[in-house]
């Protein structure tokens, strides 16, 4: 099931983050601590951001959050992977826009072909000097 989300489900957007981002890229684990992620979702992601999920039996297992044209935090927790999830919420930003950038990591090889096989293109790679995590990236566009 999918429905926007409210910030009373910050926490569990935030959570769902941490793990998705854990598992994927495990030598940047623990960048952040479960309170930080959760200002970060209150005082940033839900004031400037359309958030929507994708619940299974109740328990939240994706999330987009989405503004202006750009997807700022896409995630789906690992079991839910390979199931359809991560595609029916960039269609929903996808819906409510006729162009999206995105970034993602370098040595996120899933992630990016994921993107590649929507329709989203590459149009930057960096050094990762720009980023938090210094971590070398890519930015995506996909246009309608």
């Amino acid at each position: 099931m999918l429905r926007q989300l409210a910030l009373a489900d910050m926490d569990a957007a935030a959570l769902v983050q941490r793990i998705a981002f854990d598992l994927a890229m495990p030598w940047l684990a623990g960048l952040h601590t479960p309170e930080e992620d959760r200002w970060f979702y209150r005082e940033h992601i839900f004031p400037t951001c359309r958030v929507w999920g994708w619940f299974a039996d109740d328990v939240l297992s994706g999330i987009i959050a989405f503004r202006d044209g750009w997807v700022e935090q896409p995630y789906v927790l690992p079991v839910a992977q390979g199931r359809g999830v991560g595609t029916e919420l960039l269609d929903i930003a996808k819906g409510a826009s006729g162009r999206l950038e995105l970034w993602t990591f370098q040595a996120s090889v899933p992630a990016r072909r994921f993107y590649e096989a929507r329709g989203f293109a590459l149009v930057e790679q960096t050094d990762g000097a720009r980023n938090e995590e210094r971590e070398p990236d890519v930015r995506y566009l996909w246009t309608r």
